[in-house]
């Protein structure tokens, strides 16, 4: 990677940061060489911080670090795009972003996701998703195939509402199951955007 320090008169780059998954920009931030090197060691995104004149590496106080998954440079070999799996709010103020964004997948299935993410730690009492993850994966699994024989039920009638309900039981409790074994629904996206290339 040929960055091109010399591009501004301070020696600093431009660092878009983006969360890898919500795709959203969380911050902008600059790197010189030592702090991209440093990024790139220790994997926790740092930056070169103008005020402090010095490396600064972000959630170092906080703990609310960015963990780097890819960085890469513009056509210009001047600016940086690093996307990363965020700890906590990214903006000093406690909002999700610089920008006052929340932080969440404008996809609603991604969303659904983090959110049963989150809820899975939560209390049982409290929480659906937290009991059947206290019931275990055997639970989950059993509740897919009775979800989706309701809805085979349904299909066979012509009520619209009742078919539609089912069929967001079954894809719900699916998220879930996803979830348990570990995986989720990009790598079963992916595998179906394979066979189409095919």
């Amino acid at each position: 990677m040929n960055i091109d320090f010399n591009k501004y008169s301070d020696g600093l780059v431009p660092v878009i940061v983006q969360d890898e998954h919500t795709h959203k920009v969380l911050m902008l931030g600059f790197m010189n060489q030592a702090a991209v090197t440093a990024t790139l060691e220790t994997q926790k995104v740092t930056f070169y911080s103008r005020a402090k004149q010095r490396l600064w590496t972000k959630g170092e106080e906080s703990g609310h670090f960015l963990n780097l998954k890819s960085l890469d440079i513009d056509c210009d070999n001047d600016t940086l795009l690093v996307k990363v799996n965020p700890i906590g709010p990214t903006c000093h103020t406690g909002a999700d972003t610089c920008f006052g964004e929340t932080n969440h997948a404008s996809n609603f299935l991604e969303y659904l996701e983090q959110i049963i993410e989150l809820r899975k730690q939560g209390d049982p009492k409290d929480s659906y998703v937290a009991r059947m993850f206290e019931k275990g994966l055997n639970k989950i699994a059993q509740k897919v195939g009775e979800e989706a024989v309701e809805m085979i039920i349904e299909a066979k009638d012509n009520n619209k509402d009742l078919f539609l309900n089912e069929s967001a039981d079954l894809l719900f409790h699916y998220l879930l199951l996803l979830n348990a074994k570990g995986h989720n629904l990009a790598e079963v996206l992916n595998i179906l955007q394979l066979r189409h290339a095919k």
